[in-house]
C-alpha cells in the first residue's frame, strides 16, 4: 500500500452524507472544522474516509461507542502503581537526607554547582 491511500474500501455516499449531518449537529461546518475535537486525520479531514473509519466514527457522534480510553488492568497497573511508591519513596528519602544539613552548606554546594542563591 502507498503511503498516505486508504486501506479498504472508500465509504458510501450516503456514510458520508450521513456524517456531514452529524457534523452539523455537533456544530462543524465540514470536516475540516472538527479534525481537532475528533481526531481526524489529513486525508479523513479532506472527506475521504474508508467504509470503517465511517463507521467508527457514526457509531462515536452517536455515542455507540466510549470515547473514554480503557481502563488500565493486568500489568500495566501494577507497574504504574510500582512505580508511584518508588517515586513516593525517593522524595521521602529526598527530603530526610535535606532535613539535617545546614543552609548555608547548601547554599555553598548550589553555588559551587553554578546556582545563585539569595536569601528569602
Amino acid at each position: 500500500m502507498s503511503f498516505g491511500q486508504q486501506s479498504g474500501p472508500p465509504a458510501s455516499p450516503k456514510q458520508l452524507a450521513y456524517l456531514k449531518s452529524l457534523l452539523a449537529k455537533a456544530g462543524h461546518d465540514d470536516f475540516r472544522t472538527a479534525r481537532r475535537e475528533y481526531g481526524l486525520t489529513q486525508r479523513q479531514s479532506g472527506g475521504k474516509f474508508t467504509s470503517r473509519e465511517a463507521s467508527a466514527l457514526i457509531d462515536r457522534l452517536l455515542g455507540n461507542e466510549p470515547t473514554d480510553p480503557p481502563p488500565v488492568t493486568g500489568r500495566a497497573a501494577a507497574v504504574d502503581a510500582a512505580e508511584e511508591v518508588a517515586s513516593d519513596e525517593l522524595t521521602r528519602t529526598r527530603a530526610a537526607m535535606l532535613t539535617g544539613i545546614p543552609a548555608d552548606l547548601l547554599a555553598a554546594e548550589l553555588e559551587r554547582r553554578g546556582w545563585t542563591v539569595t536569601p528569602p
